[in-house]
């Protein structure tokens, strides 16, 4: 529907709540991934057979080959600073008691956004080696944030 053809006595705003019935999932990859973030502790790849690129996080179609991705292998909880950004404001616009670091961790062919923490802003530098850091077993909730953060090797 385009502009014009909306309805001129529609509501403008809603009010209230809205029945949200729909989930968000995953995926194949993104389940096994995260489920083995949640009960293992281990991040997951897949590696493409034809390209021998490895994907993380997990993925199940090769995005240069389009090749299905079927082989499963733990990636090493280390990796290295590939780009990096610090935030000095937080999202509501007020200021951080301390700079938060969010940095691309490059690990294999692929990598995760993530924070590093234990580092002062001023030491952070690109190709910096970094070891993810865990949240406690009985904390995990099968998210990204079952990894609580990076940290200097």
């Amino acid at each position: 529907m385009t502009f014009q053809d909306r309805n001129p006595h529609a509501p403008i705003a809603w009010q209230g709540e809205l029945p949200i019935t729909n989930r968000y999932t995953y995926g194949l990859a993104g389940e096994k991934f995260f489920r083995a973030l949640k009960e293992q502790g281990q991040i997951l790849g897949t590696r493409c057979p034809r390209c021998q690129r490895t994907y993380v996080p997990a993925a199940s179609f090769c995005e240069r080959c389009f090749n299905e991705l079927e082989e499963w292998i733990e990636i090493d909880p280390f990796g290295e600073v590939e780009t990096y950004t610090i935030l000095y404001v937080s999202e509501s616009g007020s200021p951080l008691p301390t700079p938060m670091i969010i940095a691309f961790i490059r690990m294999e062919d692929g990598g995760l956004i993530h924070r590093v923490a234990d580092i002062d802003a001023e030491e952070i530098y690109f190709g910096m080696p970094v070891e993810a850091v865990f949240k406690p077993p009985v904390d995990r909730q099968g998210s990204i944030l079952d990894i609580l953060y990076f940290k200097p090797v």
